[in-house]
């Protein structure tokens, strides 16, 4: 994965932080989990129904701490995961998590970028892609890895976000009405340059790499109080990072009204009863074609 998370933050990607107990992607990772497990959940459902019986080998590309794989470890009993990252921390992060759970024979970590991950896997029922193929630097590259590495009948799901969640309500900051539509335009100048590929069509580019597209869902995601433990400190945790790829982007004074909303005082997104969480959510199902090379 060839970006560097500290010049963009459409979404709590896997890959570059230290992973350490404290580290803020870290726990923002984590976080989103807890947010919104129920969707993870609805996926991995939509996943199960689909895929055969017989899933024991699974990838998780851009691994991150590990959502995905333990979300993959419970929903497929009888598999094994190979976890992916470009960061050694993250990936000690998840297999401390995994020794834990008791799941340490079940989960093997490789650390590599997403670009090249797949070099000598072979026979994989199920590869799992959780907002990382858009960090690709050669897309169709790495669907093609991706497809030879799969199994004849085998499955990729490509699960991607429209950019950082919002959290607040239009008056959040009174004398500055709108500063989170303010902040998303400029999120999106930014990664326009930062993350070509985020947002992409990937049913039409799985097509092209010769993949069976087979499931299409795009979700609006909408959550209002009470809100899930942990809302508050996810939000607190994204706008920070949101703060610090904007600063000097973006004019003095909403900079400052964004401070407000992090520093402890009557309006920080921690304690604040009108906190909303908004996601824009999409996820392909694809599949290796049983006949054709």
């Amino acid at each position: 994965m060839a970006h560097s998370t500290s010049s963009h933050v459409h979404t709590p990607r896997p890959g570059t932080a230290d992973g350490g107990a404290q580290d803020p992607l870290a726990q923002m990772l984590d976080l989103d989990a807890v947010v919104f497990g129920p969707y993870l959940a609805t996926v991995t459902d939509r996943l199960a129904r689909l895929a055969s019986d017989g899933v024991t080998r699974i990838v998780d590309l851009g691994a991150g701490t590990g959502t995905g794989t333990f979300a993959l470890l419970e929903r497929f009993p009888a598999a094994r995961v190979t976890a992916v990252d470009s960061s050694p921390d993250m990936l000690a992060r998840l297999a401390e998590t995994a020794r834990r759970r008791g799941l340490a024979e079940r989960v093997h970590t490789l650390h590599a970028d997403a670009d090249e991950a797949l070099t000598g896997l072979a026979d994989t029922d199920l590869v799992w892609a959780s907002a990382s193929l858009h960090h690709l630097e050669d897309p169709a590259g790495a669907l093609a890895a991706i497809r030879a590495a799969l199994r004849p009948g085998g499955l990729l799901a490509v699960a991607e976000m429209d950019g950082v969640p919002r959290f607040l309500p239009h008056d959040a900051v009174p004398d500055r009405p709108g500063l989170e539509d303010r902040l998303r335009t400029a999120l999106d100048e930014l990664h326009a340059g930062a993350v070509p590929h985020l947002g992409a069509d990937w049913g039409a580019r799985l097509t092209e790499a010769g993949f069976t597209v087979e499931r299409e869902h795009a979700t609006d995601l909408e959550l209002r109080a009470p809100l899930p433990e942990g809302a508050g400190r996810y939000a607190h945790l994204t706008l920070t990072r949101v703060r610090g790829a904007l600063d000097g982007r973006i004019d003095p004074a909403d900079l400052a009204a964004l401070a407000l909303l992090l520093d402890g005082g009557p309006l920080d997104v921690r304690h604040r009863e009108d906190l909303l969480v908004r996601s824009g959510r999409e996820l392909w199902l694809a599949r290796r074609p049983v006949d054709g090379p």
